[in-house]
């Protein structure tokens, strides 16, 4: 591990999925402002110890941990292993910001849409981060930070995503419902809601279909798809001292998609 200036004022984010995509460059850019990272993976360790190895090179601090967010079972184990990472790495007892990014996409119509398909997109974007965030409530540390992630297809909608966006709409109530009973403790809560973003995720539609970048980009004010730049750019800079008056808020960044 190189050497690092971390020490008892360095800021400690905690991202789930970030071990690719979004989670990786919010990771990344979290890395370039000065933070140290705790980075969750469910089944790309070799990808996560990547993203480990490039905050090193930046000087900083960070860890991979296996962690699946649709089974809550497993949260309290996790809980244990981020509290010992803690003492370990950083000799402290808590860390500063929450990111709850992991996610998968399914995209199917209403009509064809399964109880295991709906099941398995609420225990790992509602349910997951709901028990997840509280489990974790005891090591984050007072006067620290939550972002929790939706998408735009909470606030428009297009076919074949109506499950998706429903928990996602959970997610937006859930961080109104967190920004108000944390606040005493003086934790700020918002949510970050991408547009269409040029990932893998969901098989890499928006980023590998050339029809449906474009139908995107005919769509969106400023004329592009997003890029991951984009999203990890604008929750590292929710995290900044400068927007600690911020909360409760749902914070759109689709490049002005659907207006």
């Amino acid at each position: 591990m190189t050497t690092t200036a971390s020490n008892a004022n360095t800021p400690i984010a905690l991202i789930t999925g970030g071990s690719r995509g979004l989670g990786k460059n919010t990771a990344l850019h979290l890395a370039r402002r000065g933070s140290d990272v705790i980075l969750t993976y469910r089944s790309g360790a070799e990808e996560a110890q990547q993203v480990v190895a490039e905050i090193q090179a930046m000087g900083r601090l960070a860890v991979a941990l296996p962690l699946d967010v649709g089974d809550a079972n497993g949260f309290d184990a996790f809980a244990a292993q981020v509290k010992q990472s803690l003492a370990e790495v950083w000799q402290r007892e808590r860390f500063d910001h929450l990111v709850n990014n992991a996610g998968i996409g399914i995209h199917a119509s209403f009509e064809q849409t399964t109880e295991a398909q709906f099941d398995t997109l609420m225990n790992i974007h509602l349910k997951g981060p709901f028990f997840l965030t509280q489990k974790l409530l005891p090591l984050i540390a007072d006067g620290g930070r939550i972002v929790n992630i939706s998408s735009g297809l909470a606030r428009f909608s297009l076919p074949g995503y109506a499950t998706y966006a429903t928990m996602k709409g959970g997610i937006e109530v859930l961080t109104r419902y967190l920004a108000k009973e944390l606040g005493p403790r003086g934790i700020a809560v918002n949510v970050v809601a991408p547009g269409a973003i040029e990932t893998d995720f969901g098989g890499g539609a928006v980023r590998d279909n050339a029809d449906l970048n474009a139908m995107v980009k005919s769509m969106t004010a400023l004329g592009r798809v997003g890029l991951p730049d984009d999203i990890g750019g604008a929750i590292s800079s929710l995290l900044q001292a400068d927007n600690r008056w911020i909360t409760g808020q749902r914070i759109e960044v689709s490049g002005g998609m659907l207006l």
